[in-house]
């Protein structure tokens, strides 16, 4: 199992995702541990103050430290129990590895940032690893910690139905998952490829690898540059390439 303890000054915008479809089952079945917690309770002055405005002026509040210090305390006085996480766009990008690494933890503390961004010193003192969820700026980290936890969650054994699929998902493979068809076998003119009919399942394997590879050169031929291929890939893009230049 593994537990996830969620610091927000806005906690109440994970009630709804977190208590909907496979998320909900997992908790439910003891398979993941959700707690939300209010940055503000761990204030002491009287308005609960977590912001303040930057030394030095400018615009915009920067999330204080003293909050947050306590708050990470309270969770985890033994910080070897736990790997705590701040959601900032100047974090790592998040991949499926940094997902599949969190998973194999016990206990994940997600601190969502706020404003201008939070004091350094809980940069420097407080937290393992920054995590962005894309070069993009939005309003707080609560969205990007919803992210962290449904990819990472998924990973946990037993919260997918089958968990050979998270297993050929996109990015688990370095490659882009094939194309996937189900009944009917044709709707309006629109057929399934005869091959995934045929009930031939080396020629079906073949015929997925095949389409992962011209999936992921076609749309993410970057993907590729990281990969070791095998001679056979190797021969399918040359093949895939001379039938269209990329």
């Amino acid at each position: 199992m593994i537990r996830f303890d969620i610091l927000s000054t806005f906690p109440d915008m994970f009630v709804s995702p977190f208590d909907a479809s496979l998320l909900k089952k997992a908790r439910e079945r003891g398979l993941i541990d959700i707690r939300l917690h209010d940055i503000r309770d761990y204030a002491t002055d009287r308005h609960r103050m977590t912001d303040d405005a930057p030394f030095g002026g400018g615009g915009g509040m920067v999330m204080k430290v003293e909050p947050i210090d306590r708050a990470i305390s309270d969770l985890v006085p033994e910080r070897d129990q736990a790997v705590v996480v701040l959601l900032t766009p100047q974090g790592e990008p998040f991949r499926q590895r940094i997902a599949e690494e969190l998973s194999r933890r016990q206990r994940i503390v997600l601190l969502c940032g706020h404003y201008e961004g939070v004091d350094e010193r809980v940069r420097q003192h407080l937290i393992d690893r920054e995590i962005s969820i894309g070069d993009y700026i939005l309003t707080g980290g609560e969205l990007p910690a919803m992210v962290l936890v449904d990819a990472v969650s998924r990973l946990v054994p037993g919260v997918l139905g089958n968990q050979t699929s998270a297993a050929a998902d996109s990015f688990s493979t370095g490659l882009l998952e094939h194309p996937h068809y189900t009944r009917p076998a044709e709707y309006r003119g629109w057929r399934v490829p005869e091959v995934l009919l045929s009930g031939n399942h080396r020629d079906i394997d073949s015929w997925r690898r095949r389409e992962s590879l011209k999936r992921t050169l076609r749309r993410r031929p970057d993907l590729l540059e990281k990969m070791e291929l095998s001679k056979s890939d190797r021969a399918i893009l040359d093949e895939l390439r001379a039938d269209r230049p990329f």
